[in-house]
């Protein structure tokens, strides 16, 4: 299928802390993006950080992704769709507060494009490793043949009382299931191709609107506590930069060979210590910022990694390294004074 080397982009959940950074990273590579938001005040920061663009960057509402026919006007005369709207918290008690919006907000994404994007290519939907991943005991590395269906059955067995980690998990495999059964079932019908990004957690410095560290995103806030709270450095996982995965949107609509394809995007694993390790040495004096143990992690196996290696032969990305992200990370947290 063709694709949309140039044109416009719409970018769904436009306001959140990726999406912010896919807009920038579209808008910095040519493109013209459509935001969609749940509300014009949600519109509002977009606005004002991406004046400079003029008319290569407006903002549409959309209040309800799980309302049938959501996005049939936002998806008209765009060439392209990162769909990057899916709730990500470990607060729900029903499944369902996870599992509607994920599954029925990008199932309805593909149907409006189907139905009413006619200038569509190519719809990039982000995902999660949290698709992929499953738990196991002892260390393992995934790849994009790996699918997590022991968290769907979990929660299919255990609803509410299933963990949060579980509900969370669940969504994002049901929703990226429910993409691939769309373009299975719609075939060769459709003028669009599909690409699914697969991220662990999101690091990076902040773009999006944000007054205070109690309003940060789950990823963001991790980040903050386990810089700033004593104590807070149990656990690891594996991450990637935020500008990273956000120029990884672009790149996968840009590669031809990306259609089709699920893709990891994902630096490497990790344990919060390692990022009080990589603090900036002209920070490490600052009592705001708590030091752990240092090194006390360097030798211990996490056990989760993924493959990533698909993401840098078919998108060429580049990964920012753990020093650069701290640094950025650390500066942004001194330039907004807390």
């Amino acid at each position: 299928m063709p694709i949309a080397t140039t044109g416009k982009v719409l970018v769904s959940g436009a306001n959140g802390f990726l999406a912010v950074w896919v807009v920038r990273a579209f808008l910095e590579n040519g493109y013209a993006v459509r935001g969609a938001v749940r509300s014009a005040d949600k519109g509002v920061h977009l606005s004002k950080i991406f004046k400079d663009y003029g008319e290569k960057f407006e903002v549409v509402e959309v209040p309800d992704i799980t309302k049938e026919g959501a996005f049939d006007e936002a998806v008209k005369g765009v060439d392209a769709i990162a769909h990057t709207a899916s709730p990500y918290h470990f607060k729900a008690d029903d499944p369902a507060e996870l599992l509607e919006p994920a599954i029925k907000g990008t199932v309805g994404m593909l149907e409006s494009a189907r139905r009413c994007g006619t200038a569509v290519k190519r719809i990039v939907v982000t995902s999660s490793t949290a698709a992929v991943l499953h738990d196991e005991p002892t260390p393992q590395t995934f790849t994009e043949a790996d699918w997590d269906d022991q968290a769907v059955e979990n929660v299919q067995r255990d609803g509410r009382n299933a963990s949060n980690v579980h509900k969370y998990r669940a969504s994002k495999t049901l929703a990226e299931r429910a993409a691939w059964d769309f373009v299975k079932t719609h075939g060769s019908s459709l003028k669009w191709d599909l690409t699914v990004l697969n991220p662990p957690l999101i690091l990076g410095p902040i773009l999006h609107e944000v007054s205070s560290p109690s309003l940060l995103n789950t990823s963001a806030l991790q980040m903050y506590n386990t810089y700033t709270t004593p104590d807070f450095v149990a656990g690891g996982g594996c991450w990637v930069d935020v500008r990273d995965i956000a120029l990884a949107h672009v790149l996968a609509v840009k590669k031809e060979a990306a259609g089709g394809e699920r893709i990891i995007i994902s630096r490497e694993a990790f344990w919060w210590q390692d990022w009080l390790d990589a603090t900036p040495e002209a920070a490490k004096s600052n009592p705001r910022y708590q030091k752990g143990k240092p090194g006390s992690q360097k030798d211990v196996i996490p056990p989760v990694s993924y493959d990533a290696s698909k993401s840098v032969r078919i998108l060429g990305i580049k990964y920012r390294d753990m020093e650069e992200t701290a640094r950025d990370v650390v500066s942004d947290y001194e330039e907004r004074g807390w």
